[in-house]
């Protein structure tokens, strides 16, 4: 099972073109910055993703995702190439 760090519907695009989803809904908001790599999604369907920004609003803070394309254990295995090259 994986771990999400911010919940998200990975089809709720807005008229940014990115994923949206509302700071509120990550484990742990502080790891949630522009830029940052997270796991997003849920259980079922958790995907790679860049934060590309937070924005402001009175329901509270928007995070703007763009989702990375291929599976997670591609970018895993990616990791421990690059942690055994080290």
């Amino acid at each position: 099972m994986i771990n999400v760090d911010i919940t998200a519907d990975l089809n709720a695009e807005d008229q940014t073109g990115y994923v949206w989803t509302f700071l509120d809904e990550a484990r742990d908001p502080s790891i949630i910055t522009p830029g940052a790599l997270v796991i997003a999604g849920d259980e079922d369907a958790p995907a790679v993703a860049v934060v590309a920004d937070l924005v402001s609003h009175p329901n509270g803070t928007i995070v703007h995702l763009d989702v990375l394309p291929g599976a997670i254990d591609s970018y895993l295995a990616l990791a421990r190439r690059i942690d055994a090259s080290a």
